[in-house]
């Protein structure tokens, strides 16, 4: 099988080392796994790219290589008056759309739906499979009603995600997965909490500090702050470091382990449906039960009373903690090691391309122009002059 995936024609995959930036992340995972297992798998992305795959850049730099040179970007609205996030996504896109229809690959993936979209009614012999990574709102339920074609199908990332658009083609829904082996297990634990995520209001980094204050227990956050959330960091969290509650900012990959192993427990007071939440299957490889507010993903990766305590808000997120002797950690390790393995969710995915290959080459499709011979070409012009006449002669009678 040949594949073509894409994530964003503007950014480097794997994204600059402060930007945190899920959708690559699972890309880079994908893309090389389904390479290891033997697919040929070609890669496109800006120039800076770098997988074990196939690359392709088509001749496209990348817009920023800091979070720096994105803030700037995204504080000026001339970035989306001249539409240059979507003029370059729309450039790559329609090549790899090009190169599918000439038989060059079996199937093409795209991380963001609305990179192509518009183009897929174009290429009704391509099959375009969306992997969806956002919380699925009536806004893009909307986009997506308005660019529909046959060619489409959606993978979920969570069952929850499909809540708000039940209708769309879903192939299947197939979990994130992490390298376990990188995010090492540690059986004990020292006497601080932990919240991990991108700083901003629906991460619910307010409510984690106070549900901290309140049970009197460290707190350390670890997660990258955008130019256009300094308001809430500055209102919210800000006024409350001390000696118990630090912040650690955008950490890399191996310092996180080390703190995520350390951790009495990670919390996530969520205020948004979180279509997945990759920081609960960290926490829990490296054996940290989760405490989430009930909301998105949250019933579908942590297990209740297991790896972690589900509820449904602050006071009883106060008295999970209070719970937490209760919990083993090898247990929230084993069940992230089962679930939410790197090599599962390259395997699930290699099993629903093949599976959506395989049918929309099956679906019966409209004949091009160049499917027809000359007979039927005449033919069809007669029969169509007749249907003419016809018509014509009736109203003559009325």
């Amino acid at each position: 099988m040949k594949i073509a995936m894409m994530v964003r024609s503007f950014l480097a995959t794997p994204a600059p080392n402060d930007i945190a930036y899920s959708p690559a992340t699972i890309a880079q995972s994908l893309a090389d796994g389904l390479h290891e297992n033997g697919l040929e798998v070609t890669f496109f992305g800006p120039e800076g790219t770098n997988l074990l795959c196939s690359i392709e850049t088509c001749g496209i730099r990348p817009l920023f290589t800091t979070m720096t040179d994105f803030d700037g970007l995204v504080s000026s609205s001339d970035m989306f008056v001249d539409y240059m996030f979507g003029l370059t996504d729309l450039r790559m896109a329609r090549e790899i759309l090009e190169r599918a229809k000439d038989g060059e690959f079996d199937c093409v993936v795209f991380h963001h739906f609305e990179s192509v979209i518009p183009l897929a009614s174009l290429f009704p012999t391509v099959p375009i499979v969306f992997i969806l990574h956002d919380e699925m709102d009536d806004k893009r339920r909307d986009m997506l009603e308005l660019h529909s074609s046959r060619n489409q199908y959606f993978i979920s990332i969570s069952d929850n995600q499909r809540r708000t658009i039940p209708d769309l083609n879903y192939a299947a829904t197939v979990y994130n997965g992490i390298d376990i082996d990188a995010f090492k297990y540690a059986p004990k634990a020292e006497n601080y909490l932990m919240f991990s995520g991108r700083i901003t209001p629906a991460k619910g980094v307010k409510e984690a500090v106070q549900i901290a204050i309140q049970s009197k227990n460290r707190l350390l956050i670890a997660g990258n702050l955008s130019k256009q959330d300094y308001w809430y960091f500055d209102e919210h969290i800000k006024p409350y470091l001390d000696d118990k509650v630090l912040f650690l900012g955008m950490l890399g990959r191996d310092q996180l382990v080390k703190y995520y192993q350390k951790a009495k427990a990670v919390l996530m007071p969520i205020q948004w449906e979180e279509p997945f939440g990759l920081s609960m299957v960290e926490a829990n490889a490296c054996g940290a039960p989760v405490i989430a507010f009930r909301r998105g993903s949250v019933p579908e990766v942590v297990k209740d009373g297991k790896t972690g305590y589900i509820v449904d808000n602050s006071a009883e997120m106060i008295l999970a903690i209070e719970k937490l002797g209760t919990l083993k950690r090898k247990d929230c390790h084993d069940h992230a090691r089962t679930n939410f393995s790197r090599e599962l969710m390259v395997k699930n995915y290699e099993t629903v391309l093949a599976d959506i290959v395989s049918r929309h080459s099956s679906k019966p499709r409209r004949k091009k122009i160049s499917d027809y011979t000359a007979y039927d070409i005449s033919d069809r012009l007669t029969r169509l002059s007749k249907k003419i006449v016809k018509t014509s002669r009736k109203k003559t009678q009325r």
